[in-house]
């Protein structure tokens, strides 16, 4: 399924910031970090923009809710262009937090069906537009696809790839390679999480760029350490 959308409408290495980190992944590639408490220390969540000719695409909304403002600002100073569109991957707040104020700002949001019936259990913030199934976009210069793969860090989670660059967003799907477990399981579906990675490599192949949900995402290995990951975790739990 193709969606074409049409939108009318380097200055830096890496900024860092106390609550907002923006840093050059490649070409018009950022990743953006934001934090929340975790155990008394902040712990970073990942999410990635895009520069396209027609506006800029942000991938999931920023974890800490006073930035989702200031995240529209640094675009807009840095690249002088607007936000023009953002897709949450999952239905937890470090994805979806800022949908609604995005919506308000007049970007146009989206989410899966699947996340959105989660959404709308929940009372969590939601999507203004549905994504019923796999889905090309195509933004200015640039084309992304939308994948579900199966169950795994939640029911409902999604990655995105940009052929182009052979870049995969894998969102909290996908566990960096810092990390030393598969993290907060609540919504987990620990015995489909494998074959989802498994489906996800052999769609997409190699990548050259993988960014995970949380911690360092520099590290292209990242598919293969959450399958570790998830071994560990059988064979603890099946003892």
């Amino acid at each position: 399924m193709i969606f074409q959308l049409f939108f009318t409408a380097s200055l830096f290495g890496q900024t860092s910031g106390e609550n907002l980190k923006i840093t050059h992944l490649t070409e018009n590639f950022y990743v953006f970090t934001t934090y929340r408490d975790f155990k008394g220390t902040p712990f970073p969540a990942n999410g990635l923009y895009c520069i396209t000719d027609n506006g800029v695409v942000v991938i999931d909304t920023p974890w800490d809710t006073t930035q989702f403002q200031p995240l529209l600002d640094s675009i807009k100073i840095k690249h002088n262009k607007n936000v023009v569109m953002c897709i949450a991957t999952h239905s937890h707040e470090d994805r979806t937090g800022g949908l609604e104020y995005y919506k308000q700002k007049g970007i146009k949001t989206f989410a899966t069906e699947q996340t959105d019936i989660i959404c709308k259990e929940r009372g969590e913030k939601r999507a203004e537009f549905l994504i019923f199934q796999d889905t090309v976009f195509a933004v200015g210069q640039y084309t992304f696809q939308t994948y579900f793969g199966g169950a795994g860090h939640t029911p409902d989670n999604i990655v995105i790839w940009f052929p182009k660059d052979k870049l995969l967003y894998g969102g909290c799907l996908v566990k960096s390679t810092d990390a030393s477990d598969l993290g907060y399981l609540g919504d987990a579906d620990t015995k489909q999480w494998s074959t989802t990675i498994q489906k996800i490599k052999q769609k997409f192949g190699q990548p050259s760029y993988v960014i995970p949900g949380h911690q360092n995402w520099t590290n292209k290995k990242s598919l293969n350490h959450t399958t570790t990951l998830l071994r560990q975790y059988e064979k603890k739990n099946n003892r």
